[in-house]
């Protein structure tokens, strides 16, 4: 039997140094979420980052952050609203080349009324629109990240159709943009919009899967639970990830940084991941 794939976690800094063993335990993947709010990537970060990366020094894992996304839609028409998406992009990639983080999770355009009503247009050129105006925001940045080595992810939120970010990561033809599938969403997106399973958005990211959140929910909201509190069927997820044609990063993002060690345990003891 292979070995069980590893689990890395999200975190601000604040919740490493409270819980160094999670740095420490195994060489884990670590997503920073303290540099995509606007006050800070358009403030003075750079005292935080030296802390992460005192804090991380001597980590076996690989390194990403969260990327902005709090009012910044990727797809936003407005030529002056595009600017200051780029310039929030690029300023986390800022951040990431102080780090040396390889990965970056940003939000996907796509929202449930566009997979109602996009189709509606007599205009075939609704999606090459997104697609358009999502290059407009992110052409700078993926360049700059191709160059820096880093990944840029796109993770559904509201997305209906497990297809339509694929669309849009290809059109850039860049290996610096890839797919993020996050389970809590699509499982949200079930419950509430008819969604399909969890699993299926898995394994329709194919070879552009690169990035996992690994969260619990209800199919009711965004819970963010730890794994096992919820009703995702775990089973079937991981059972899709052992499809792929290589291991994503598996990053548990919680609300409650307590609950990863349970989580870990818990997918453990199913004997899906350590």
């Amino acid at each position: 039997m292979s070995e069980l794939p590893l689990l890395g976690l999200a975190a601000q800094v604040s919740d490493l140094k409270a819980n160094p063993a999670l740095l420490h335990d195994a060489p884990r993947d670590i997503e920073l979420h303290d540099f995509f709010m606007a006050d800070v990537l358009g403030g003075d970060w750079r005292p935080l980052a030296r802390e992460a990366r005192a804090v991380l020094r001597g980590h076996g894992g690989r390194l990403g952050i969260h990327g902005p996304f709090w009012g910044l839609d990727i797809s936003n028409p407005d030529p002056d609203v595009q600017a200051i998406v780029a310039r929030r992009m690029d300023q986390a990639l800022d951040v990431c080349a102080f780090l040396g983080a390889s990965q970056m999770v940003i939000h996907s355009p796509y929202t449930l009324w566009d997979h109602h009503n996009l189709d509606h247009f007599a205009w075939r050129s609704a999606h090459e629109w997104i697609i358009a105006n999502c290059h407009a925001c992110l052409r700078p940045a993926v360049a700059r990240a191709e160059a820096l080595g880093v990944t840029v992810v796109i993770e559904n939120v509201q997305d209906k159709d497990p297809d339509i970010r694929a669309d849009l990561v290809r059109s850039f033809e860049s290996r610096a943009v890839a797919l993020s599938v996050d389970t809590g969403h699509a499982h949200f997106m079930n419950g509430v919009g008819q969604a399909p399973p969890v699993d299926f958005f898995i394994r329709r990211a194919g070879d552009l899967l690169q990035h996992v959140h690994l969260h619990d929910g209800d199919g009711n909201a965004d819970r963010h639970w730890r794994v096992g509190d919820g009703s995702i069927p775990w089973a079937a997820v991981f059972r899709a990830l052992s499809e792929a044609p290589r291991m994503p990063r598996l990053i548990l993002e919680l609300s409650d940084k307590a609950g990863v060690p349970a989580s870990i345990a818990r997918l453990r003891d199913l004997g899906l991941a350590r």
